[in-house]
């Protein structure tokens, strides 16, 4: 009687990520981006609504990412996938943009942009409860340290909009949807590429937004070019091509550490409006951007691993 041997069991194929200098350089795209998002918003606050700016910057936003997936290669859904998908596509481009849009029309932008700076320390927490991530002293330290230097540049900035309740609410309703969409994101990415989540979760935030529609025609009608070139800049930059940076560096990095860096949203921003809009800010501001830099570096240090015995 001859044995014959066992048939050899397929070999994983190893995945290899990129350099490690092109998520860096992704994460640092998106950041400038979404600063730069601050400035086009609040230049337009005032001259279109909430639902109005959302749908359209998130239309723009959906039609370049579409005209890209069509010549990449697309992967079949599971259930789960579907749903985890309409999760971050509700939450955080469909909410989230309506909240933040209503926020930054009945609170000032510092006051916003501080308490929406919650959402990166709820998708921490996530992280570590649904997603296996650790939750390290350096990086709850850092936590601490970037959050206390977002408050700073918050006490600093803070114009004469007052903090109207309604409004701190929506931020923290944008906080929370952020937070909620960056962990339904990070798991399907753990087999879609992020060109195809972020292009229909935008289809699926555009859905949200349809009942502003309306709105939406009256500003193509009547709006100045000014405007809808804002609109455009935001659908194209701080949409399309930002949340698709994000989506790259988030394959390769832990969400948690990833969302941590969000910190240094507000300090970019508080640069940019010096430089573009001529506001120049106090001296705390500047102190209070130096405590996020810091407080992002410390949550980048890895905890020490104790020696073997013997």
């Amino acid at each position: 009687m001859t044995s014959t041997p066992a048939q050899a069991a397929p070999e994983t194929p190893v995945v290899t990520g990129p350099p490690p200098w092109q998520p860096i350089a992704a994460i640092g795209v998106t950041l400038v981006l979404w600063a730069s998002a601050f400035v086009a918003i609040r230049h337009l606050g005032r001259e279109v609504t909430p639902g109005a700016l959302s749908l359209g910057r998130l239309l723009i936003a959906a039609i370049v990412l579409s005209a890209l997936l069509a010549r990449a290669p697309r992967t079949r859904f599971t259930r789960n996938e579907l749903m985890l998908l309409v999760g971050c596509g509700v939450a955080w481009f469909g909410i989230y943009n309506l909240a933040l849009n209503d926020s930054e029309r009945r609170i000032d932008a510092a006051t916003a942009a501080m308490v929406v700076q919650v959402g990166p320390i709820l998708i921490a927490l996530f992280a570590a409860l649904f997603l296996g991530e650790r939750l390290t002293g350096w990086l709850l330290v850092g936590m601490a340290i970037a959050f206390g230097g977002v408050v700073v540049i918050g006490s600093a900035m803070r114009g004469e909009g007052g903090s109207d309740l309604d409004g701190v609410l929506l931020a923290l309703l944008a906080a929370a949807t952020y937070a909620i969409g960056v962990v339904c994101q990070k798991v399907l990415l753990r087999r879609l590429s992020g060109l195809e989540v972020t292009c229909y979760a935008c289809w699926i935030g555009a859905i949200v937004c349809l009942p502003w529609v309306g709105d939406l025609g009256d500003v193509i009608r009547n709006g100045s070019t000014d405007t809808l070139l804002w609109i455009a800049y935001l659908g194209v930059f701080p949409t399309a091509i930002a949340f698709s940076t994000w989506a790259f560096a988030l394959r390769y990095t832990d969400a948690g550490k990833q969302a941590l860096t969000t910190f240094l949203v507000p300090a970019i921003a508080t640069v940019m409006a010096w430089v573009l809009l001529d506001e120049v800010p106090p001296a705390l501001a500047f102190a209070g951007g130096a405590l996020c830099v810091v407080g992002v570096l410390v949550t980048r240090r890895k905890p020490r691993v104790a020696a073997p015995i013997g």
